[in-house]
């Protein structure tokens, strides 16, 4: 009998806000699904958008990115930077087919321990709906990466 299907998700999180509302998850106690391997970045307006298009390459069958709320940025507006890029790269991806159901944007201060169990909890059981992301690892088999 095969195994059930048990998503592999990628979160890239600013280390000021969301990496510190995961850390208050865990010393909180609160359970949540342990599909999710956390990367921390200083700020979201740090994300190239190709690391996530590389996440799925590398097996990833979705995408959490998340950081501090607008108007809250350690680094005054690296969110606004990283939700401006967002709104194109998502753009992109459409046009080129790119399934944007598998790739979540949040918001997650540093006291919402609960919202980040929330969001980790209810993007798996999305992507465990949703099955297998193939497609852009059978593409960089064959050498496009």
């Amino acid at each position: 009998m095969a195994e059930p299907f048990e998503p592999k998700i990628t979160a890239f999180v600013c280390n000021w806000c969301t990496y510190a509302g995961a850390d208050l998850t865990g010393t909180s106690r609160i359970k949540y699904q342990p599909n999710v391997r956390v990367i921390r970045l200083p700020c979201t307006g740090r994300i190239d958008f190709m690391m996530v298009l590389k996440a799925f390459t590398r097996g990833s069958d979705g995408v959490i990115i998340s950081g501090c709320h607008p108007n809250d940025c350690h680094y005054t507006s690296g969110n606004y930077h990283a939700r401006r890029r967002w709104m194109v790269f998502r753009d992109l991806l459409e046009f080129v087919g790119i399934d944007l159901e598998r790739i979540i944007f949040s918001w997650v201060s540093a006291a919402e321990g609960a919202k980040w169990a929330d969001l980790v909890n209810e993007v798996t059981s999305k992507v465990r709906a949703l099955g297998p992301y193939r497609e852009l690892r059978q593409l960089a088999a064959v050498g496009i990466d």
